[in-house]
C-alpha cells in the first residue's frame, strides 16, 4: 500500500491544485496512516490499529476507487460506456 500511495505521485491526469488532485490527498493520508497503524499494532494498542485500519481502507481503497469513476478516466468509460 505504501508503494502505490508513492506512485500516485506521478499520476497527474486530473489538475485541481497545481498539479495535484485529490488523490494526492489520498496518498498523503496513506503515508501517514499505514506507519501509524503498524505503530499501534506493534504497542498493542488493537482499537487504535483496528480503528486505523477500517478508515484507511474506506478512504483510500474505496475513495480511490471512486475517482477512477470519473468522467475522462478509463473505468468511467467502462462502467458507463461513451
Amino acid at each position: 500500500m505504501l508503494v502505490i500511495a508513492m506512485s500516485r505521485f506521478w499520476i497527474q491526469q486530473i489538475r485541481l491544485v497545481g498539479p495535484f488532485s485529490p488523490i494526492h490527498l489520498l496518498s498523503i493520508l496513506v503515508l501517514v496512516t499505514v506507519p501509524l497503524a503498524a505503530w499501534y499494532a506493534h504497542t498493542h494498542k488493537v482499537a487504535a490499529h483496528r480503528s486505523a485500519m477500517i478508515k484507511l481502507y474506506l478512504f483510500a481503497l474505496v475513495g480511490a476507487g471512486i475517482f477512477t469513476l470519473l468522467p475522462g478516466r478509463i473505468m468511467h468509460a467502462v462502467v458507463f460506456g461513451q
